[in-house]
């Protein structure tokens, strides 16, 4: 098969990373998900993943990257550190540096092994909680470096990279799957699905989107 039409999606089973599965799903016709174990906070996170690859009829990849909890100690790979809203514009204590840079790269390794060319993400630089590796500029940056590494053109796709919260839930509903990601998938700090916490960053990002584009389609369908 063409190497144009075999992708790797970098899969956490969250929201934007489910939605960009079924993004990709739509463009290409050899699709593998790739999810990594840095023993993050919530183990569930793994297997959500592994049920909609299963659900979905995917071949799934989980790599260990333990090492980069070593390193990296913060509320997302500590269960003793608590989980903080920043207000003041720093970076917030989820951030796990090296995290993007290390899943991206290994995730091409991937696309290389299994002669794939694309690799889809799904970080945002628009309504994101301030980590700057989700920034546009970074993933330009490491497709640059990743293709000079290995004499390759591989493309990093980042679908929602330019929309807010409001609109990846409608993209997600352009795709036909926003009850499935609704209810499927964990993007909640405190391991809860779906829904989720309502407390957390992330949870209330996610319902804060959610609210405005309900409130935006029952508008469109009066």
């Amino acid at each position: 098969m063409d190497t144009n039409k075999r992708a790797v999606v970098v899969f956490s089973g969250g929201q934007d990373s489910t939605t960009c599965l079924f993004w990709a799903l739509e463009r290409f016709e050899h699709v593998e998900l790739v999810t990594f174990d840095y023993n993050q906070r919530h183990s569930l996170e793994i297997e959500i993943a592994k049920e909609i690859a299963e659900e979905q009829g995917l071949r799934h990849h989980i790599l260990d990257m333990s090492l980069l909890n070593q390193l990296a100690p913060n509320a997302l790979t500590r269960k003793d550190i608590e989980v903080e809203n920043t207000e003041d514009g720093s970076v917030p204590n989820t951030f796990v540096p090296g995290r993007n840079l290390l899943f991206l790269s290994f995730a091409t390794i991937l696309a290389k092994q299994i002669d794939a060319k694309h690799i889809i993400t799904g970080v945002c630089e628009t309504d994101f909680s301030g980590y700057p590796d989700c920034r546009d500029i970074f993933t330009k940056s490491l497709n640059v470096t990743l293709n000079l590494s290995m004499d390759e053109d591989f493309v990093i796709h980042t679908p929602l990279m330019w929309l807010n919260k409001e609109e990846a839930w409608e993209l997600a509903d352009q795709l036909g799957v926003f009850d499935y990601v609704r209810e499927r998938t964990l993007t909640c700090y405190n391991g809860v699905r779906g829904a989720g916490c309502g407390e957390c960053p992330a949870c209330q990002l996610r319902q804060r989107g959610l609210d405005q584009y309900l409130a935006r389609r029952q508008e469109m369908n009066q």
